[in-house]
């Protein structure tokens, strides 16, 4: 598993008045530093730290974000009174439902 695959983010805490590193991946690990650099390398290491005691212990270990399949496809439940408007409105702009609910989600 190359830990380089993970989804990482440095962000600005106000409150600790530090950049915080994170990963998508591993949402409950983060990493303090007072450059975003540090941060980085931070949070890099405690991921490829958390991999190695998983696979270590022969737990599973989250795939990257990057790395996956993503077909274009999933479900939506809505209320039947939204469904019928927006049903409404793509027959209005002589649309698909569907492609009216993806530009709407791109929006």
């Amino acid at each position: 598993m190359n830990v380089d695959h993970y989804t990482y983010r440095i962000t600005w805490s106000p409150e600790d008045g530090e950049f915080v590193g994170s990963c998508a991946e591993f949402p409950s690990l983060s990493w303090l530093a007072r450059k975003q650099s540090a941060a980085l390398a931070g949070i890099r290491q405690v991921v490829a730290d958390v991999v190695a005691d998983l696979q270590a212990s022969g737990e599973s270990v989250p795939e990257p974000l990057s790395e996956k399949h993503y077909s274009g496809e999933f479900r939506v439940r809505i209320p039947p009174a939204l469904h019928r408007s927006l049903a409404l409105q793509a027959a209005e702009q002589g649309v698909s439902l569907n492609r009216l609910a993806s530009a709407k989600l791109a929006g």
